[in-house]
């Protein structure tokens, strides 16, 4: 287990970890800060979506694989990604109001737990719900820990890396079976929004749908996609048929990639996983 006692110094004092978790799957990246390098990366996807008891027990066996088993960590972080989030401009948040935030297109449940992550470089809160069952066995296991919404590391990073020019830009963040359109305007957060998908007609029917409501230009507005796609896959030439400036983006990794890293590693993937710590 990841709490379990090593002699080595720089595991005890420089290692930190991030768990990414969803309910379609986990994610985790081992970082050594002493050397600013990626010792470990990994994911696992599930074959559909898994209730929250299967997602606990996977998550369990996960860190209780040898990879694990030799390291000890300074700090864990926690990114709980599902779609039960909601950007509020800070001038209009009241942190005893947070269930409004939420109650039009979440469906709340009475023993949930709301939290919210502050973005205070823009001015925005994230209010969410997270994966409490998730929290509660971290904390019982190793203790304390940090934890975020996916979807704060996603479009805190998109603003902070983008280059600010007069053109808005459109972020598509793909997964196996659902996407995070991101669209951002001269560092300020135009759009934040997720779509379930199964087929690329479905993918381009939403994204064709946003660009339109936002009165962008098809012909000039630049596409970058992340995560789960390349030139080869079917949802990047569904984009670039009917968009004329389609990108595969990068994942603004700070850090070296090390020899076990690197067989896991593309440039475009784990945006949000990488730039978590």
């Amino acid at each position: 287990m990841i709490q379990k006692e090593k002699s080595n110094i720089l595991q005890k004092t420089f290692l930190e970890l991030s768990i990414q978790v969803s309910l379609s799957g986990l994610s985790f990246c081992i970082l050594d800060t002493a050397h600013d390098k990626i010792l470990e990366l990994g994911s696992t996807e599930f074959p559909q979506a898994v209730t929250p008891d299967i997602q606990l027990r996977r998550l369990r066996e996960l860190l209780d694989t040898e990879v694990f088993e030799q390291y000890s960590f300074r700090d864990i972080r926690v990114i709980h990604e599902n779609e039960l989030s909601s950007f509020v401009p800070r001038s209009l948040f009241n942190e005893s109001q947070l269930p409004d935030y939420l109650k039009y297109n979440v469906k709340i449940l009475e023993n949930d737990f709301i939290n919210y992550d502050e973005i205070k470089s823009h001015d925005m809160v994230n209010v969410y719900i997270p994966f409490t069952h998730i929290n509660n066995y971290l904390f019982e296991s190793f203790g304390s820990f940090e934890y975020k919404h996916a979807s704060t590391v996603l479009v805190e990073t998109l603003i902070n890396k983008s280059r600010n020019g007069i053109d808005k830009k459109v972020f598509i963040n793909i997964s196996k079976n659902h996407f995070e359109i991101v669209v951002t305007h001269q560092k300020q957060l135009l759009l934040y929004n997720q779509y379930h998908y199964q087929t690329a007609a479905d993918f381009i029917y939403y994204l064709m749908f946003t660009i339109e409501q936002l009165q962008l230009n098809p012909e000039l507005t630049d596409v970058i996609l992340l995560g789960n796609t390349d030139r080869d896959d079917e949802l990047y030439k569904y984009a670039y048929k009917y968009i004329r400036n389609v990108h595969i983006g990068n994942n603004f990794n700070p850090y070296k990639v090390g020899k076990q890293a690197r067989e896991h590693y593309a440039d475009h993937k784990n945006l949000i996983l990488l730039n978590s710590f």
